[in-house]
């Protein structure tokens, strides 16, 4: 991998992995249609971790209120640090007991391409979800619906943060909450995931440089989305991001059928 594709894919996956669009089926997509091979998972692991910086620099202050709330033993941050928390086990069960089923879905690239318009489909669904006019924050009930819904996004192609706000906008949490509560529960996903694949980091092909610009760029990137996401979410202009998935998905689908 040169340089220059290392930041391709770097801002690729800084830009996807937020906005809803499905980092891990771009991903698919950027290295089928490109021809880049990545040797082992190293970038892979480094860029998710850069996006993960992403989400505590926008988020720092929120952050650091929920962390100095639970030393302290407040009600109100313990209790969100719990729905964190049960939000995060759906996935985590999916990713232990069927990573095998996971990682084929990787291996067939029209998954991808079917996930994508999916994914469009429940971002469309958002029109109506925002009409009930949700202003709650999370509850069990919403903490639950969002950890299935980051946990279906394990198939490629399926946005994680689209499939967990759609959840919740449908399960009553308003919009901005939605988006936090989406955000803050990919901490402890993405660092799990990345833990769980390190045994498996062996010395690659990569030089260093390209590790660092692929990184950085989907560091920035990330940040960038984030503020951009949550933006549309509240303009509800979310569901005009299925007038790119839909045409990308049959586009990639036809592109695929007529190799």
């Amino acid at each position: 991998m040169s340089l220059w594709e290392a930041i391709v894919l770097g801002i690729v996956q800084g830009a996807t992995e937020f906005l809803p669009v499905s980092s891990s089926g771009h991903l698919v997509m950027s290295q089928e249609l490109l021809g880049i091979v990545i040797p082992g998972i190293l970038f892979e692991v480094a860029v998710h971790l850069a996006t993960l910086v992403s989400i505590v620099v926008v988020y720092r202050q929120r952050l650091a209120e929920l962390v100095v709330g639970c030393l302290r033993g407040d009600k109100e941050a313990l209790s969100y640090a719990g729905l964190l928390v049960l939000a995060t086990i759906p996935a985590a069960v999916l990713g232990l007991f069927f990573e095998d089923a996971v990682s084929a879905a990787f291996d067939d690239p029209a998954v991808t391409g079917v996930a994508l318009l999916v994914t469009g489909g429940l971002l469309w669904s958002t029109r109506w979800a925002t009409a009930r006019k949700p202003e709650g924050r999370p509850t069990v009930r919403s903490a639950l619906l969002m950890g299935f819904a980051q946990a279906f996004a394990l198939i490629p192609g399926i946005s994680r943060s689209g499939s967990t706000v759609v959840a919740g906008l449908w399960g009553g949490v308003a919009g901005r909450e939605a988006a936090a509560f989406s955000f803050l529960m990919a901490i402890p996903a993405i660092l799990g995931a990345a833990v769980l694949k390190l045994p498996d980091v062996q010395g690659t092909g990569l030089s260093t440089a390209a590790l660092a610009a692929g990184s950085l760029a989907a560091g920035i990137t990330g940040v960038a989305a984030i503020r951009v996401f949550v933006a549309l979410l509240r303009k509800q202009a979310f569901h005009r991001f299925a007038y790119y998935l839909w045409p990308v998905g049959i586009a990639f689908l036809v592109y695929l059928f007529a190799l």
